[in-house]
């Protein structure tokens, strides 16, 4: 879980989920609706019926929050690597700003009225319960900073130099640094009729500037606005032979600070403050109103930049008028105002980490082995004689890639379809595709525009195979199409057309996968290849999907197909056998599966669920789910693999999906989930995606049903396991010099 996880999915809190009202979802398929007994389990624990929300399910925001908490407390942990501290202390603030770009955002514009805020008393106590917490998170975050990371870099000699730090030589380097390179390129904008407050870039670095005196002209414009130049660095490192004594660095936002008063001559500088302000940044289009979605997204993308103002981040000395008057200007709450102790955009000390060099302060470097069947065999001849199961990061997303690029030159490959939800702006993979449709073989990639974000890489890459000769379309109008599947028809001897398929949980990106776990699954099972053949022409063609064997579709099939499996279970265990579910995921938010677990857990079904943030399902509560144990893994990787494991009499049901227990992915887009069918690799995925995690004593959080997050740690005399180690190890994650 490094620094990718801020570049999300950074993150990304890829956890985020949008509560603004969106375009009905059509009616695709009778969704699974709660039983009687799933409806009487849960009532029979409610004092009243107006509590069942608040007694049956956690709160969703301060769940979120709390995934917060357990990654700061990686930070505070002082037997993780120093600059890999610093980087979880900067995840914490890029999930932070996702969660009040999307989060915070969407309940406002939820409960807002003729651009009147509600005053609901449930919606204003929640939004207070947001702003207790995430105001104390962000304190303890620039403690964690100030109080420990700082000082323990500057006891290695790796030091963060503030104005009153630097010695007179290196004042005077700062000095000219900020006459050459940053001077230049501020433009401070004096307020009065003609000069409006400026529009402020949503998590750019801004100062507000009170000034005695009068200006040029002779009027008393008491306050000035400077925009800090997106195009420079952040972090500067000063020259060597200023640091006599290791390796110093200074902030952009130190250094204006410094200088301020150099940009306003013949005034007094009263007081300033760097601030930050935080937008929603949902893009929201008609889709069924526009005639092309990738033009219209593209003219949204610049108004994400100027969004409502949701959050207002300024130093933790800013005078109150100052703060006072940019609460006004942005319209914000008072409680909506963060005071803090060091740069507004803690995101950007990720910088720091990059700058330092030095291996004992990181994590050991590993990299997967590569398995040597893999790399010595013909892909598609080994995939004629099995299937091959991927477990990224610990084996290396380059066989996909491989796959790939293999298809796209081997002359007996006639077509190659793909989903691509993220892939970054530069790509092997992509370019492999182009490849494909420039030597003239059927190409054909669904490109979601919408994945948060992303949208703009995606354009660029949609742009880039359009022109190459791929057939590029942009999935389903209302629903974002975020499963994960790739697809190569060949042809083999005696002309016989066989389809190839690689079905995954995580993105075709090729840094997260570095840094997230996921699993992949390469087959040729006729069947299962036919049915990923079969969405890619639902979604081409916008047809109604022939009925699947194998996959598990959403918004048509996926829920009632898991709910269905978890009443098996019941079942199961109501006629006296052992009924038996595991499932790991990103986040468990959707009520009809919680109710259904419920139900599960009082007639017997053990159930153990794996759930790294976002978990509304309150477990160990008697009556209700008292057999239902919750974990969260919050490790040097970010967990982001989907199992869902089922018992079922021994028959072993293992699914591999890109989809969580969310209402989004079960009902707003279009997700995939699809079985492992070879024994062995069903046991690899018990092995090392289910297992090691329920023995973790590292890493893993345990849930109780008050909400509340106790880390688990090994009792006296117990083995110490982490389960991510133990995959690095076992899977042959070989150190790297």
């Amino acid at each position: 879980m490094q620094k990718t996880m801020q570049d999300q999915e950074v993150h990304t809190v890829p956890d985020s989920e949008s509560v603004k009202p969106a375009m009905p979802a059509p009616n695709f398929a009778k969704n699974a609706k709660p039983t009687k007994t799933e409806v009487s389990i849960v009532n029979k624990i409610l004092p009243k019926p107006e509590l069942s929300r608040a007694v049956v399910f956690l709160d969703r925001e301060m769940s979120q929050i709390a995934f917060n908490w357990r990654v700061l407390a990686q930070a505070e942990d002082r037997s993780i690597p120093l600059l890999e501290r610093l980087r979880y202390l900067c995840i914490v603030g890029s999930n932070l700003d996702e969660f009040f770009e999307v989060r915070v955002a969407s309940l406002l514009a939820q409960n807002t009225i003729d651009g009147e805020l509600a005053q609901h008393p449930s919606f204003l106590a929640m939004m207070e319960r947001i702003a207790t917490e995430c105001h104390q998170l962000a304190t303890r975050q620039y403690e964690v900073l100030n109080q420990e990371i700082l000082p323990q870099l500057s006891r290695k000699h790796l030091h963060l130099l503030r104005h009153n730090d630097r010695n007179e030589a290196q004042r005077a380097w700062v000095k000219a640094y900020f006459d050459r390179e940053v001077r230049p390129l501020l433009t401070p904008i004096g307020l009065d009729p003609a000069h409006p407050f400026p529009q402020v870039v949503n998590k750019s670095l801004n100062f507000i500037v009170s000034l005695a005196g009068k200006d040029a002209f002779g009027r008393g414009t008491a306050i000035a606005i400077v925009k800090a130049p997106r195009v420079l660095p952040r972090v500067i490192r000063l020259p060597d032979d200023l640091s006599a004594k290791g390796t110093s660095f200074c902030l952009l936002s130190s250094i204006i600070h410094a200088h301020i008063g150099d940009l306003f001559n013949g005034r007094e500088v009263l007081a300033y403050s760097q601030f930050r302000v935080t937008r929603d940044s949902d893009l929201w289009v008609d889709e069924e109103e526009v005639k092309n979605l990738r033009h219209a997204l593209q003219g949204e993308l610049q108004g994400r930049q100027f969004g409502v103002a949701v959050r207002l981040e300024v130093a933790k000395n800013c005078p109150e008028e100052l703060s006072h008057f940019l609460l006004e200007q942005f319209s914000l709450d008072a409680d909506r105002l963060y005071q803090v102790d060091g740069p507004v955009n803690m995101v950007r000390l990720s910088e720091l980490v990059d700058h330092i060099k030095q291996p004992n302060l990181r994590f050991p470097p590993f990299a997967a082995k590569a398995s040597a069947k893999l790399s010595n065999t013909n892909i598609f001849s080994l995939l004629q004689k099995q299937d091959v199961l991927l477990h990224h990061p610990f084996q290396p997303f380059q066989t996909v890639i491989d796959f790939i690029r293999s298809a796209s030159l081997d002359p007996n490959v006639l077509a190659i379809k793909q989903t691509i939800y993220r892939t970054g702006m530069n790509s092997d993979l992509m370019e492999s595709l182009i490849t494909a449709a420039r030597q003239g073989k059927e190409v054909t990639v669904i490109v979601e525009l919408m994945a948060r974000f992303d949208e703009e890489a995606n354009i660029n890459w949609a742009d880039k195979l359009q022109r190459a000769g791929a057939q590029v379309v942009y999935g389903v109008v209302g629903l974002k199409t975020h499963a994960k599947l790739a697809l190569v028809i060949r042809r083999e001897e005696g002309g016989v057309l066989r389809h190839y398929a690689h079905l995954g949980t995580g993105n075709y990106h090729p840094s997260t996968t570095k840094f997230y776990t996921d699993f992949g699954l390469l087959t040729a099972h006729p069947q299962m290849a036919a049915e990923v053949n079969e969405v890619f022409i639902h979604l081409t063609g916008l047809t109604k999907p022939n009925k699947l064997s194998y996959l598990w579709l959403a918004p048509f099939a996926l829920q009632p197909q898991i709910i269905k499996a978890i009443r098996n279970e019941a079942r199961i265990a109501r006629e006296g056998r052992p009924g038996r579910i595991i499932a790991k995921m990103n986040a468990l938010v959707d009520e009809s599966v919680i109710r259904a677990l419920y139900a599960a857990s009082a007639d017997g079904v053990k159930i153990d669920l794996i759930i790294r943030g976002a978990c509304t399902l309150r477990p160990g509560v008697p009556g209700l789910s008292e057999n239902i144990k919750i974990r969260s893994i919050i490790g040097r990787f970010l967990e982001h693999s989907r199992i869902y494991y089922f018992r079922n009499d021994l028959e072993h049901d293992t699914y591999l999906a890109s989809a969580d227990w969310m209402s989004r992915n079960l009902f707003r887009r279009i997700e995939v989930a699809f079985p492992v069918l070879d024994k062995a690799l069903k046991k690899r995925v018990m092995t090392e995606g289910l297992e090691p995690y329920l023995k973790d004593n590292v890493n893993a959080w345990v849930l109780d049903e008050e909400g509340q997050y106790e880390r688990k740690k090994a009792r006296a005399k117990q083995v110490v396991f982490c389960a991510q180690a133990s995959l690095m190890q076992t899977l042959g994650a070989v150190s790297e010099e």
